[in-house]
């Protein structure tokens, strides 16, 4: 599936310059700590985004209840696993507003924020479409909602696709909209186009199926859409050099500043999205060891952190790619970017499928406290964000880390900064996105790089090895703007090769932007 048509192909004789679009999306998202994270960070890049709705949901984590008494008992939840019988609600604040209280926390910084980049929302903008989606119960999709009547709406109009829709905890309000569009088509002559618009349109970026209404529903029902499945996770690689955009000085420094950086979860800080959730040690935690936590009846599912460090935002692989940063990754899932890649040649299928998220938390538990007491390894917790492919070729694909985190860090400073001048802001590089070049032929790449800030940069054209041409490849002069590449002379027609252009300034904090040039050999 290849998501968007690029712009422009042409030969070297007539280049023009691609132009960005901005992806369409919808979240939807639990009131978990890092979904609180993961959408301080999706609000800070709104300016790279057609947001068209920011919908609560639940999930096996977070339900709220109808408010009527009604109960709900789901064998391995984590209630069972805690050994309480059915429940009215669970871990889910019957004043939840985390994502209003975000884009409060926007308005009071949006006259600074517009200052460095006038692409940003308007808060009223970002009001119109939050919306109450499936809460009740964990995956209960048979009652048609707000939200989930915004997606469904989203999903039928006429505006061209891709529409991504992520859900950063359960698949409820997603699979009530589709529901509610079998229900009104299914059976009638018009419902074979439907379902082909709907399985074209639609992209699913799931954080996990934390709900089974994925798997229940829309697997069954809606088979042909197609679900991200990324490489993307980053823990292959060894990011202590980088430990310390996560320590608690940077993290009060650069994240806890301001509106917005007010409402960043880190340990310690002594909020908890539920009042007495046995399991959201986090703000609460004061340094206790993992021991002196279980004594105070806390569910150690994770290993503490010191206070002050930022807690994950482990939501976020559902939109990196979604990123305007230059690598266009959401135009094509085997392209890359900063959330992975599907690599074709992994063995995994195109579109993914996510299984239940049965999380067992009374192992975890158990594991942490026996390694504090010296018995064995503690549990070693990873997010859901992005699946592993197998063998995503680690060395040949990029360590974006680093640059993802001073990107947001550069962003939280925009909201406190009235004055351009006193922040840094991106390199700018403009270029073609898409060259047709015959085998044998020498191509002149010509883009343009400049900082609006002044800065010096540092120019880098790197070969990504993500197209269908195999090899080591490189341009000629790989620390100019302006480069030429010869075309291997055994590349077949329709081969592409992938080469981008990475512009580092040497401002504080370090930013960057590049620049995908594809060649497709005609």
């Amino acid at each position: 599936m290849l998501f968007a048509v690029s712009l422009f192909a042409t030969g070297c004789g007539g280049q023009k310059d691609g132009a960005s679009q901005k992806p369409r999306t919808i979240v939807t998202c639990d009131p978990e700590l890092d979904d609180n994270n993961s959408m301080i960070r999706f609000i800070l890049h709104s300016t790279d985004f057609q947001i068209d709705g920011l919908v609560y949901t639940s999930s096996r984590f977070h339900w709220r209840g109808d408010g009527k008494g009604t109960t709900q008992f789901i064998e391995g939840s984590e209630y069972d696993q805690l050994g309480l019988g059915p429940q009215t609600s669970w871990r889910f604040s019957p004043d939840e507003r985390f994502i209003d209280d975000i884009v409060d926390a926007y308005e009071e910084c949006y006259p600074n924020l517009k200052v460095h980049d006038p692409d940003y929302p308007t808060p009223e903008a970002l009001r119109s479409v939050i919306a109450w989606g499936n809460c009740d119960f964990e995956g209960d999709y048979s009652q048609d909602t707000e939200g989930s009547d915004l997606i469904k709406r989203n999903i039928l109009d006429d505006e061209p696709g891709p529409l991504f829709i992520q859900a950063w905890g359960g698949s409820s309000s997603i699979a009530a909209a589709l529901r509610s569009i079998e229900d009104d088509y299914k059976g009638t002559a018009d419902w074979d186009a439907v379902y082909a618009k709907v399985c074209e349109k639609v992209v699913l970026c799931l954080s996990g199926d934390q709900d089974n209404a994925y798997n229940k529903y829309i697997a069954v029902n809606w088979p042909d859409i197609y679900v991200q499945s990324l490489g993307g996770s980053m823990g292959r690689y060894d990011n202590s050099e980088y430990a310390y955009l996560t320590s608690p000085d940077w993290t009060a420094e650069n994240m806890r500043i301001g509106p917005i950086g007010a409402l960043v979860r880190c340990w310690g800080d002594g909020k908890q999205m539920v009042p007495g959730d046995v399991m959201d040690m986090i703000g609460p935690y004061k340094g206790e060891s993992v021991q002196e936590l279980a004594d105070m009846g806390y569910i150690v599912w994770t290993r503490p952190q010191p206070v002050g460090t930022l807690y994950s935002d482990g939501d976020s692989g559902c939109y990196y790619n979604l990123i305007d940063n230059g690598l266009r990754a959401w135009e094509d899932p085997t392209w890359g970017g900063w959330a992975g890649r599907w690599d074709p040649k992994s063995g995994q299928p195109r579109s993914g499928h996510p299984s239940y998220m049965s999380t067992d938390i009374m192992r975890m538990h158990r594991m942490n406290v026996d390694a504090a007491n010296g018995k064995g390894q503690p549990y070693s917790f990873s997010g859901f964000c992005a699946r592993n492919s197998a063998a995503d070729e680690a060395s040949a694909f990029p360590n974006f880390y680093p640059e993802k985190n001073l990107s947001e860090a550069a962003r939280m400073k925009w909201s406190v900064t009235p004055d351009y001048e006193d922040a840094n802001h991106y390199p700018e590089l403009t270029g073609p996105f898409d060259i047709l070049a015959a085998p044998g032929e020498t191509v002149t790449i010509k883009a343009k790089a400049s900082d609006p800030d002044g800065d010096e940069l540092s120019l880098k054209w790197w070969y990504f090895p993500v197209g269908t041409y195999e090899g080591e490849l490189s341009v000629d002069d790989p620390s100019s703007a302006r480069t030429t590449f010869t075309v291997p002379a055994d590349a077949l027609p329709g081969q592409t090769i992938h080469f981008v252009l990475q512009a580092s300034d040497n401002g504080t904090p370090q930013l960057v932007k590049y620049l995908r040039t594809v060649i497709t050999v005609e």
